[in-house]
């Protein structure tokens, strides 16, 4: 029965995916690359401040979650890496490959953690805040062993909007301060946009035949990414009996397909942008199946 809720719950997020490849042709490319990049410079970082300012935040969320999200990261990576042996010649190619393995999708976490019966948004927010960072550095530094591009990524990485946006909330939350109404209420309608026009943007550019080309190398990255990740985060949470709250939130974000712009990052560094488009396709259709799973795990493990 709880897997049939938290299904229903997830339904209508799938379904403004499938309208996003029903209307794909209503606008040029042009268009959706601008929807993108609004999605990315304002309406994201808006909803990330938002949950993450509007919620005092004790130091010891930060403690707990931290290393955590760190330690899912890195072991993302570390387990992905035995698919090099089946992946492209090309160094630079593979690691735009192997980034989706640790990367992770912050629109469908902020839709995935609203089916729980207590949602822990605030949590979340400093999870990815704290993810964020790593996260891209792992991927530049992965990605820069092949095209030698690391001085001008790094400053990417360091005016990275979802990056400014996280840790000016994080600080707010800590703080305790409260931001007056009259500000908060435009910053709450610009986060409320978010996660619909993401959704839509996801569907139109989707490789919806994806899975046809599901083989060794990317079954790998995508078990690691959607299987092993959320399988050792239970596990250890369980053993180590984290605080309700924290768990929810870590195994949600082990979870997680991968970024659904992993592959621009890619094409930035003169990778193979099919794969790591393919990659991400792969990683957010099967997440269609491998989510539900876990949300009903954790309602009702954790």
């Amino acid at each position: 029965m709880v897997f049939f809720t938290i299904l229903l719950g997830l339904l209508p997020s799938f379904l403004m995916v499938i309208l996003g490849g029903l209307v794909r042709n209503r606008l040029s490319v042009n268009a959706w690359q601008g929807l993108d990049k609004l999605n990315f410079e304002i309406l994201f970082p808006t909803l990330i401040f938002v949950a993450a300012s509007s919620r005092p935040i004790a130091v010891s969320d930060i403690a707990g979650i931290g290393p955590a999200v760190w330690a899912i990261l890195t072991l993302g990576l570390c387990v992905s890496y035995f698919a090099r042996r089946f992946g492209p010649a090309r160094f630079v190619d593979f690691a735009g490959a192997w980034q989706t393995a640790w990367r992770f999708n912050t629109a469908m976490a902020f839709v995935a953690v609203a089916t729980l019966s207590n949602p822990p948004l605030g949590e979340l927010a400093v999870a990815v805040g704290l993810a964020i960072p790593v996260a891209n550095v792992f991927a530049v530094t992965a990605l820069s062993r092949g095209s030698g591009s690391l001085k001008q990524t790094v400053i990417k990485v360091a005016t990275n909007p979802f990056l400014i946006a996280s840790v000016s909330g994080v600080i707010v939350g800590l703080s305790g301060l409260s931001i007056p109404a009259p500000i908060m209420a435009p910053l709450e309608m610009l986060a409320q946009a978010a996660i619909p026009v993401a959704l839509i943007s996801v569907g139109a550019t989707m490789n919806w035949g994806a899975l046809a080309r599901l083989d060794r190398f990317s079954a790998i990255i995508n078990a690691t990414k959607l299987v092993i990740l959320p399988t050792v985060t239970m596990a250890a949470c369980l053993l180590l009996n984290f605080e309700s709250a924290i768990a929810q939130t870590l195994v949600l974000f082990a979870a997680m397909p991968t970024a659904s712009a992993a592959h621009v990052l890619a094409a930035g560094f003169g990778a193979d942008r099919e794969l790591s488009a393919t990659l991400v396709a792969q990683s957010t259709l099967l997440a269609a199946a491998t989510l539900p799973v876990w949300i009903t795990l954790i309602e009702v493990l954790l």
